[in-house]
């Protein structure tokens, strides 16, 4: 008897996309799908209802608690598709994932996203800790309920979840100030710019830059990072006039850096006639970013692997729920330095909805 397995193999496809095409689901191209019915009709294959009913008999329930993503920050996208594509080659292990978001920015959001996904009766939770004192009301509940949690992307401490799963966020900003000074060896200024967006305490934003400035002291090099503070770097018009005024009043500032992944919205803040003699060096290849690489407006981007993130917790979380395979304790994904030239390489399919 022919198998969805032997029918994935002979369409050059991955089974997802052959159970996608059975049960009329969406995700699938219009040629991939022809190509995979015509390998069904030449087999003439025919679903078992009895197995395909124990297939969607879901024994476990994955839970995800993830910021939302729009037009302006499309960051969050990301790891939201590596969540729906573990989501669909997990599901035939009895585990049903599915997905909650919040609006980064707003603390009621974060709490009434985890209403809904109490709601689901969750095996596991994997959570994005986006606010210091709701995580913490939150996890109070998960550990009285007995339901083991998992933190994706933003890692803060002292707090019992099974695993986390992200970028060494430390060894990152670290690894961006080594590249600032290599393209400024001579004594300069270094401007680091933040956005008093960024709630949670101890996350990766802040890792980040101590992994900065931590370059600059342990290396013992002459050139000391400033900090500049933006209240809202979605008012352009306001960023702007406090971005170039501080450019304007520090000559000597060589290097910005934006340890987020919303530095395009830097680079759209700052005069041109300063961008062209300014080094930039930021995170995450969204389509704005890479567009600021590509026209050299960026130097470098610092690849966090977001796409890899979501996809790799849900398959962790699948060994534990199913085989109680305990994963490690800090699980952290490669750091991959971004150039012009390299850019289209990395993480090419991560944006295609």
């Amino acid at each position: 008897m022919i198998t969805i397995k032997d029918i994935a193999k002979e369409a050059n496809v991955s089974e997802g996309t052959v159970d996608r095409v059975i049960h009329n689901r969406s995700g699938v191209s219009k040629k991939t799908e022809a190509k995979v019915k015509k390998v069904l009709e030449r087999h003439n294959f025919k679903v078992n209802p009895v197995a395909s009913a124990l297939a969607m008999k879901k024994k476990h329930q994955i839970s995800v608690l993830i910021p939302e993503h729009n037009d302006s920050d499309l960051f969050w996208k990301s790891p939201y598709l590596g969540v729906i594509k573990a989501a669909d080659d997990v599901k035939n292990f009895g585990v049903q994932v599915n997905s909650f978001t919040f609006n980064q920015s707003d603390a009621k959001s974060y709490l009434s996203a985890f209403e809904d996904v109490l709601e689901t009766e969750p095996s596991a939770v994997i959570m994005v800790p986006n606010f210091s004192d709701e995580t913490k009301q939150i996890i109070n509940r998960l550990e009285a309920l007995n339901i083991p949690y998992l933190f994706l992307n933003i890692d803060i401490e002292g707090f019992n979840n099974m695993a986390y799963v992200g970028q060494d966020s430390y060894t990152a900003g670290y690894i961006a100030g080594k590249l600032m000074h290599f393209n400024n060896p001579q004594p300069c200024g270094f401007l680091i710019i933040q956005s008093s967006q960024n709630i949670t305490k101890n996350n990766a934003i802040s890792n980040r830059v101590k992994g900065f400035n931590d370059y600059f002291l342990k290396n013992e090099i002459n050139s000391i990072p400033q900090t500049l503070k933006i209240e809202d770097i979605n008012n352009v018009l306001e960023a702007k006039e406090v971005i170039n005024s501080y450019l304007q009043t520090h000559p000597q500032i060589k290097g910005v850096f934006v340890p987020s992944s919303r530095i395009y919205k830097v680079v759209d803040c700052i005069q041109k006639n300063r961008l062209q003699h300014l080094e930039l060096i930021g995170f995450d290849n969204t389509p704005q970013n890479t567009a600021c690489l590509l026209n050299d407006s960026v130097s470098f981007l610092i690849s966090q692997k977001p796409f890899d993130q979501g996809y790799k917790s849900v398959r962790l979380l699948t060994e534990y729920l199913v085989q109680n395979n305990l994963p490690e304790q800090k699980i952290y994904l490669p750091i991959d330095i971004l150039i012009k030239e390299n850019v289209e390489y990395n993480g090419r399919d991560e944006f295609i909805s």
